[in-house]
């Protein structure tokens, strides 16, 4: 619910130790002391300090320094520091000043193939203009109330601002720790996405605006399911979908698609809902509609469309005249 941060965020920042070193110049001839290993106790602790507090390290993963390599940066050589809990491990390469006195992280990206702008789209369901160069994908949560917000911002406001000159996409991210439903939710759109996507719409907009009807005043899982399939039935009927097909679907409760969705999701860096990606560009939490429609300009503009004008100002209520003439 909301924007969560749960997983670790690795900054390509370059960062000072806080380290007392001796103004010492080191000879150009001389071989740096430490270059095949750190061995010195003191700078092995204020480097595992400070990869720990810059980069929000968990207290129970332990961080290990493994072998000081020569870099092609001059000044710097090569450290790779390893990070574990269990089996599980990371290693992320940083460079340490010949001095000892810095720490950096240098990252590179292949510009040849961003992910976020390569998110598969082909079956899910769209709405605005299938053709429209310029696609807005959210991660969404059918059971958060700020996926709920942004919903709202975007439809039908955002829809009815651009028009035919964007599409809009939803792809599944339940975040199932906190949102008992959330999952069902997704599984249930899903069936109904298999028949009709203007039925798959209309349950997503009825399940934004009532999620508290599902959730019940006892907050019973069990009883927001069966709610759910009753709220997917009657938009099968208003859509004459094939009912023994979405019953079936309905009954089997396959979690497949939605788990791959959701593991898409954590590949892309979402560690939360909602979660826009506009051309590649990301967007966290449920923003005003006004923030949203700058990247969209921003999108339009790239892909060689004009965006539509900015809107007016509110217009000023009508003037009384004097004496109610």
């Amino acid at each position: 619910m909301g924007l969560i941060s749960n997983r670790l965020a690795w900054l390509s920042v370059v960062v000072v130790l806080a380290a007392t070193v001796g103004c010492r110049a080191q000879d150009a001839g001389v071989k740096n002391p430490g270059a095949d290993s750190i061995k010195d106790p003191a700078l092995v602790r204020r480097i595992e300090v400070l990869v720990r507090g810059q980069f929000n390290v968990p207290a129970d993963y332990n961080v290990a320094l493994g072998e000081r390599k020569s870099s092609k940066i001059p000044g710097y050589d090569s450290l790779a520091v390893t990070l574990s809990r269990g089996a599980r491990t990371t290693t992320i390469d940083f460079l340490i000043s010949t001095d000892n006195k810095s720490l950096a992280r240098l990252d590179t990206y292949d510009l040849t193939h961003i992910a976020a702008q390569n998110i598969p789209v082909d079956s899910r369901p769209v709405r605005g203009n299938p053709s429209a160069k310029v696609t807005v994908i959210n991660f969404d949560d059918l059971e958060c109330p700020y996926c709920a917000r942004m919903h709202q911002a975007l439809f039908p406001e955002t829809l009815e601002r651009y028009k035919d000159k964007v599409r809009f996409i939803y792809k599944d991210d339940p975040l199932v720790e906190i949102h008992p439903w959330a999952l069902h939710a997704a599984i249930d759109s899903n069936c109904i996405a298999d028949q009709n996507p203007k039925a798959y719409w209309g349950y997503v907009d009825y399940l934004h605006a009532h999620g508290q009807e599902v959730t019940g005043e006892d907050r019973d899982p069990q009883k927001s399911f069966v709610v759910l399939d009753k709220i997917a039935r009657e938009q099968g009927k208003i859509f004459s979908l094939d009912a023994a097909r979405l019953d079936a679907c309905l009954s089997k409760q396959d979690e497949t698609a939605v788990r791959a969705s959701m593991k898409e999701a954590e590949s892309l860096g979402v560690d939360g809902t909602p979660s826009l990606f506009i051309e590649g560009e990301h967007m966290y939490g449920a923003l005003p509609a006004e923030q949203v429609w700058m990247v969209i300009d921003r999108a339009l503009r790239a892909a060689g469309v004009e965006p539509p004008p900015p809107p007016g100002p509110a217009s000023a209520p009508p003037s009384v005249p004097p004496f109610g003439r």
